[in-house]
């Protein structure tokens, strides 16, 4: 019984000695480090440090484009049929339809912009 209980004081100590050399939290990722694939090229180099301003400013430009994207393929969707308060019970073909509607207009409006070769 001597023994189990050394054992478990020891246990007790040792976890209680790491935890003392725990980090305290994890480190969250940095700005550009959480940034999308599809961020702008305003990305300094390197080398370069960027002031907190610089890269609220970036932030806030990655916000709004997305926030635009978002906005103008819903309203794409919209136009090709889509309610989002509207009748859901084919909610999926619905959303579907319309996207496909959406990119097929988007395909045809890019052709039609394309020179003729």
């Amino acid at each position: 019984m001597t023994q189990f209980r050394a054992a478990s004081v020891v246990l007790a100590v040792s976890i209680g000695i790491a935890l003392l050399h725990a980090p305290a939290a994890f480190a969250q990722n940095s700005a550009q480090d959480s940034a999308p694939a599809a961020a702008p090229a305003t990305v300094a180099p390197a080398g370069a440090s960027m002031s907190r301003q610089d890269l609220k400013a970036q932030r806030k430009a990655r916000r709004k484009a997305a926030r635009a994207k978002r906005n103008a393929d819903l309203s794409a969707i919209e136009k090709n049929g889509y309610r989002l308060t509207g009748d859901q019970t084919n909610y999926p073909e619905n959303l579907q339809n319309a996207e496909r509607k959406a990119a097929d207009q988007k395909k045809g409006a890019a052709g039609a912009s394309s020179p003729a070769q």
